[in-house]
């Protein structure tokens, strides 16, 4: 089936029950992993740990938070000008002699319907962190379903005047035939840095089918020094991205690090009790479609789903298929932004505004 198939509205039975909107909200369950690498001194620890938090998001993006057992659903469909409006609020440092992670915040809108676009920043005032970025899907399907993500993100370490362009890795959706579909990524991706170092992660995960071998949701990564790529790495990442995997010191041949993704603690994420939202807001918009949804009446899910998009459909007839809407935490920007495009021709890659509307900015 060729074409894109993002703007297909799914079944109910096959819908998750939260909106594409909402999944930027794994970049920070694990706040203190975020703000990590503000602390670090050395460029290369820096570069080491804001590839264990890329990796570190990977599962729960992928499963949308659910459990494996679960499978994949399809997230709702963001209507235009949708918002999802978050926090985390850790704890200070027991011993009190340190600066707990503080309050990191989640803004995320939707900022275009055709084609479908979202734009988010988190961010975290008290360690000087912030992610943002705006992504549009294409999807196809070929016995697989293909999703291939388009758009841009950045992480900005402001202690230590550093940015890093952060990947958008394609997804294949496997196991539809068999009716146990899971998702994996796959592909060589880069984090290139202001720094000078690169991150390389190749996505090898497979299942086996008439052998024992399975590798399903692997994984290596290799952190390098601008100029040395390919040649002998400073720390390496391996493993499973859903589960465990291990961090190496190269130059010190050790492993410095276990980590496990399933028992890593989340922090529970905080959104205004849904009869103080407005309207706009994503999880009061849909409360009709979760609450069915829920409940598993499919029919009553179908129907307040209709009626969001049917009011949609006819919003966008009176202000020009949404090209004149006027977004409420984002703006368009005309000019280039110069260090995104450095670091993507540091690997190879060029950013085409055009793909996803336009670049989209904070205010």
């Amino acid at each position: 089936m060729r074409g894109d198939l993002s703007n297909i509205t799914a079944p109910p039975f096959v819908l998750d029950t939260k909106s594409a909107i909402e999944l930027p909200s794994f970049w920070a369950e694990r706040p203190s992993i975020f703000v990590a690498p503000a602390a670090a001194d050395d460029p290369a620890e820096r570069a080491l740990l804001v590839l264990k938090w890329f990796v570190s998001s990977l599962r729960n993006q992928q499963y949308a938070g659910r459990s494996e057992a679960e499978g994949v659903k399809k997230p709702i469909n963001a209507f235009l000008g949708e918002l999802f409006l978050a926090r985390w609020e850790d704890d200070r440092d027991q011993d009190q002699d340190k600066l707990g992670v503080g309050v990191t915040r989640l803004v995320s809108e939707q900022v275009s319907h055709h084609p479908p676009v979202t734009a988010c920043r988190v961010w975290n005032e008290e360690h000087g962190v912030s992610a943002e970025g705006y992504t549009r899907q294409e999807i196809t399907f070929n016995g697989s379903v293909n999703i291939q993500q388009i758009g841009r993100a950045t992480l900005h370490l402001a202690r230590h005047h550093e940015t890093y362009l952060i990947p958008l890795p394609d997804i294949k959706i496997n196991g539809i035939l068999t009716g146990s579909p899971y998702p994996e990524l796959h592909g060589t991706h880069h984090i290139p840095s202001t720094s000078g170092y690169i991150s390389t992660i190749h996505f090898n995960g497979r299942r086996g089918v008439f052998s024992s071998s399975d590798r399903k949701h692997s994984f290596e990564a290799r952190v390098y020094q601008d100029g040395k790529v390919g040649t002998d790495p400073i720390y390496t990442v391996s493993g499973r991205w859903d589960g465990q995997f291990v961090i190496r010191d190269c130059r010190q041949n050790i492993d410095i690090e276990t980590f496990d993704v399933t028992t890593a603690r989340t922090t529970p994420l905080i959104t205004d009790p849904i009869e103080e939202q407005d309207p706009w807001e994503s999880r009061r918009a849909w409360r009709g479609v979760r609450e069915a949804l829920q409940r598993r009446d499919m029919q009553a899910a179908a129907d307040a789903k209709e009626r969001i998009e049917k009011g949609q459909r006819e919003m966008r007839k009176t202000d020009n298929d949404g090209r004149d809407w006027e977004r409420l935490f984002f703006e368009p920007i005309s000019r280039k932004d110069e260090v995104a495009e450095s670091l993507a021709g540091m690997v190879g890659l060029t950013l085409d505004p055009d793909d996803t509307v336009a670049s989209w900015k904070f205010r």
